[in-house]
């Protein structure tokens, strides 16, 4: 049971419910429950689920790539939604099992990606000028900012659900 009572969908703005229905319609959400709790703040709420859409429709990392993050990252933050949710088809229940950095079925790039969100969600006074060098090699300067980003909204969003229930 969530902490914050959830807006009921039907009593959602229409704005925020249109961004609501296409959120789940698109991947980007696999539940509207913790949107129906934000509802409290619709600007914010519709705001937040803007930036996640906006990601989403102009990927520069690959869905598995942003999969195999978002995953790792549920991993810390215990974000029951997150971890029951899949959202997309490129990422196998083998790859869940050893979302490990150092495992050869991940590509430099998707170990780079993985390692990154370990370190971000974990260690982030950690994170350094080498790590930046490590991205760089196999990621464009854009794609290191939305590997940020990413991670940043997969952080906040995961720990906002688990401290709120809203799953």
């Amino acid at each position: 049971m969530p902490r914050v009572t959830p807006i009921p969908k039907p009593e959602l703005p229409n704005d925020l419910a249109d961004a609501v229905d296409r959120g789940l319609a698109t991947g980007v959400l696999s539940t509207s429950l913790p949107v129906q709790v934000w509802s409290h703040r619709p600007a914010v709420a519709k705001a937040w689920l803007s930036t996640l859409q906006a990601l989403h429709d102009t990927a520069l990392l690959s869905d598995r790539e942003r999969e195999l993050v978002r995953l790792r990252i549920s991993a810390v933050t215990q974000c029951k939604a997150c971890q029951v949710a899949r959202k997309s088809d490129a990422v196998s229940d083998e790859d869940i099992a050893c979302l490990d950095t150092n495992n050869a079925r991940f590509s430099a790039r998707e170990r780079a990606a993985l390692s990154f969100a370990e370190q971000f969600t974990t260690d982030h006074t950690g994170v350094g000028d080498a790590d930046f060098v490590q991205l760089r090699l196999v990621f464009s300067e854009a794609e290191v900012v939305e590997l940020n980003l990413f991670c940043a909204l997969m952080l906040a969003g995961g720990r906002m659900t688990y401290v709120q229930q809203a799953y």
